[in-house]
């Protein structure tokens, strides 16, 4: 099982960009974005030093525009990719990345909205004065409760030994004269405390566009870093690339997801390694690949050709899939179970795992074809529970 994931801020670096634009067509690609985002791509990833591309504004859409090319250099016919790749997942800012590649937006909204994001973010942290630290190892409960007494928020959880604490600059400092035993701390070079407060007046922003931007469900499973969970619904997907702008980044929830689903690949699209590297240490017989540069695509090809299987979803228009957001046990609602038609947003039932239950509801509503899965049965991340034929359409 192959899931594909893009990386956030933080993965750029001096040059990365080189290699591809040694390809005319990857060259003409990144020179459309350019022109979408209104901004000089190609300079960036050549010839900007590290503190330009540190630049909220510039590496936000630079790490889309670098996914997004990418991808087709590995799926040169995108659909091909919905017949091997089970889930998709972006890291923060990547998760725009992640959505165009499951299609719930197009790549040229990813460019806009990605240009307008780095901006209200880079905006919003100019207002107070705030940052980011890594905290390495210790004892998570103890990293936790540390973080908090100091008023800071523990804004990427990415697995076993890295949280990332954001807040104000005299926060940070309090953190740092007051660690958490046996932890080391790593200060971020970043703009600001993103995925936290301190970047909702960005949210603010990214909403009012949002609400021109017209979307479809995803093609596959596509993993939210605000708990994990497989989201099936493309408005849903809209909201949540809005919110987490000022919401904690879970990617070891993510990671819980994969596991759950079982898979056996990961890629990690350019500029790679960071989440490779968080993946190799948090799910021990999980094969990586860290695509960097375009000499490595046809092993990249060969990577998903090992790993990659049909995700399950179907797409046809005809029909619409209401698919489970988590791995647990589904109980399906008694008024649910004895309708012929579901009303928009109706429940259906809830997925209960260990950990918590969660709500099923038929988004988009529709005449009852076919109960997928029986009340107790064991479900996996995405897995289609239930058919609808949508009111008012035509078989």
């Amino acid at each position: 099982m192959l899931v594909i994931v893009a990386p956030g801020q933080g993965a750029q670096t001096p040059g990365f960009l080189t290699p591809w634009l040694e390809s005319p067509e990857f060259r003409s690609r990144f020179e459309w974005l350019s022109t979408v985002a209104s901004l000089d791509l190609i300079h960036y990833g050549t010839e900007a030093d590290a503190e330009e591309i540190r630049a909220t504004e510039i590496a936000q859409p630079l790490l889309v525009a670098t996914g997004l090319v990418a991808a087709l250099g590995l799926f040169p016919h995108p659909t091909d990719a919905f017949g091997k790749v089970s889930a998709v997942a972006g890291h923060s800012v990547g998760e725009l990345t992640a959505a165009a590649g499951a299609r719930v937006i197009t790549a040229e909204q990813a460019m806009v909205l990605v240009r307008e994001r780095g901006k209200a973010m880079a905006e919003a942290a100019a207002v107070t004065a705030t940052g980011m630290t890594a905290v390495l190892g210790g004892d998570r409960d103890e990293v936790l409760a540390t973080i908090e007494k100091h008023g800071l928020v523990a804004a990427n959880d990415n697995g076993p030994g890295q949280v990332v604490a954001a807040g104000t600059l005299e926060q940070l400092q309090a953190l740092a004269d007051e660690p958490p035993e046996k932890a080391r701390l790593v200060p971020l070079s970043v703009a600001g405390a993103f995925h936290t407060h301190h970047m909702e007046p960005a949210v603010a922003h990214l909403e009012s566009l949002a609400r021109s931007v017209s979307v479809h469900d995803p093609r596959t499973r596509f993993v939210s870093n605000r708990d994990g969970q497989v989201v099936h619904d493309g408005r849903d997907v809209l909201r949540r690339l809005v919110g987490q702008i000022a919401s904690p980044v879970r990617w070891d929830l993510c990671m819980d997801t994969f596991a759950d689903l079982g898979v056996t690949g990961i890629l990690e699209m350019p500029p790679a390694g960071t989440l490779t590297g968080i993946a190799k240490r948090a799910l021990k017989g999980v094969e990586t690949f860290a695509l960097k540069t375009p000499d490595q695509l046809d092993d990249a090809k060969a990577f998903c050709d090992k790993h990659g299987e049909f995700a399950e979803i179907d797409t046809t228009p005809t029909w619409r899939m209401v698919v489970s957001p988590a791995k647990g046990t589904f109980h399906i609602a008694a008024e649910a179970a004895a309708a012929d038609v579901l009303p928009s947003g109706s429940p259906i039932g809830e997925v209960a795992s260990l950990r918590d239950k969660i709500g099923v509801t038929a988004t988009h509503g529709g005449q009852v074809v076919e109960w997928l899965v029986e009340d107790g049965d064991l479900v996996s991340p995405g897995q289609p529970l239930l058919r609808l034929h949508p009111e008012g359409s035509t078989s």
